[in-house]
């Protein structure tokens, strides 16, 4: 069994798989040495995590689990042969296939991004945030701004954590080309959210498109009621963007069915569309009939659970189980020491949330030794933590 893609779905995919009894070889091809857990980023920003804890090594993590880790990136796949190329030339057959490629930063064609703007997804992209605060902390100037594109859960839990980092250093600014921020969040969330960003002074640019990234300068129209757009220039010091992801799976053949978001269709029990053996899961898996799923970790994880499960299945020639989500609520980070979350109806803001929050995401570190070492440091940590 291949997986392609050591993400939030691969990887829990197969230590979900390596506990199966009698389950075949298993090979994870990914190209990163460490995995991330995404949704503890915010906290290893500002120094509330240590990056071992969110980034472990793959060899780590992976050692004595049954499962062998290339760290590679497949380029090509023929699923009428049952075999798929990676960069460095090799070749490998496969009995099933599990893609899990996960989604890269979107940039909408908006010219600069790529060239001025700063990601929040990566290692990488922490450090040279980190380096930025270090400097506009040291350098205070008067009117320096900090521009972050898109006001979703990532946008506003980003510019919580920087306002707060930040400490007056510089103004933050959220920009949104939709009416509101959160606009995908359940209601209790979204009115902390918004309280959070008031609390910290940031400024919300509603129905504000971005027209281009430059180094120093942000190019912005502006919907006015009534009123044609109105374009001006936005001096900032950086510009962070979280407007949106985008999935590029690996070169298939024959090319399979995608949406229009270009994500695999797949069928109810996470099949590739015509090909039984290959399975696909995360982001990058588009549901063939409605309803579809959110492209979040927590559905990503639950459906690692019902692929391993479905893989064994498969092999065993039993009949495949569909995928079932199960929401079990949002939380959203909103500054050091501070959450907001919602489950079940029940509801829950500030240090407690931010507690919970934690605990929450503890249980879902992957494998029981990496936790067992993380909650081990956490309670050291706990008469000082947040």
């Amino acid at each position: 069994m291949v997986i392609v893609g050591g993400g939030f779905a691969g990887l829990y995919t197969a230590l979900a798989l390596a506990q199966k009894p009698g389950h075949p070889p298993i090979l994870l091809i990914e190209p990163n040495e460490r995995f991330l857990f995404l949704p503890l980023l915010y906290e290893l920003l500002s120094g509330e995590l240590r990056r071992w804890e969110i980034a472990p090594l793959y060899d780590r993590l992976l050692a004595s689990q049954g499962v062998a880790w290339l760290r590679d990136r497949v380029t090509a796949i023929d699923t009428d042969r049952h075999r798929l190329r990676t960069a460095s030339g090799l070749e490998h057959s496969y009995g099933r296939l599990v893609l899990a490629t996960g989604s890269q930063l979107s940039t909408f064609g908006v010219p600069g991004v790529t060239e001025h703007a700063i990601g929040f997804r990566s290692l990488e992209d922490v450090d040279r945030l980190q380096a930025l605060i270090e400097q506009l902390r040291s350098d205070r100037r008067p009117l320096q701004r900090v521009a972050i594109v898109g006001a979703g859960a990532s946008g506003v839990e980003l510019a919580c954590k920087l306002a707060d980092l930040l400490d007056g250093a510089a103004l933050v600014e959220l920009i949104e080309q939709g009416p509101t921020a959160l606009t995908e969040c359940r209601a209790f969330n979204r009115e902390q959210g918004l309280l959070a960003l008031q609390r910290r002074d940031v400024r919300l640019r509603t129905k504000t498109r971005v027209l281009a990234v430059e180094a120093d300068r942000l190019l912005l129209s502006h919907a006015v009621a009534g009123q044609a757009e109105r374009q001006d220039s936005l001096p900032v010091a950086a510009v962070i963007w979280t407007a949106g992801q985008r999935v590029i799976p690996p070169p298939i053949s024959p090319a399979p069915g995608q949406d229009s978001r270009g994500r695999l269709l797949c069928q109810p029990e996470l099949t590739l569309s015509d090909r039984p053996d290959v399975f696909v899961v995360g982001d990058l898996a588009a549901a063939a009939a409605p309803p579809g799923w959110p492209a979040t970790a927590q559905v990503a994880f639950q459906q690692a659970s019902c692929t391993a499960a479905n893989l064994m299945r498969s092999v065993a020639g039993e009949p495949l189980q569909p995928f079932a989500w199960n929401d079990l609520g949002e939380m959203l980070s909103l500054g050091k020491g501070d959450a907001s979350l919602t489950s079940g109806g029940f509801t829950l803001a500030g240090p407690a949330a931010y507690q919970l929050r934690r605990l929450a995401y503890l249980s879902r570190l992957p494998g029981l030794a990496h936790q067992v070492k993380v909650a081990t440091g956490w309670l050291t940590d706990w008469p000082t933590s947040p």
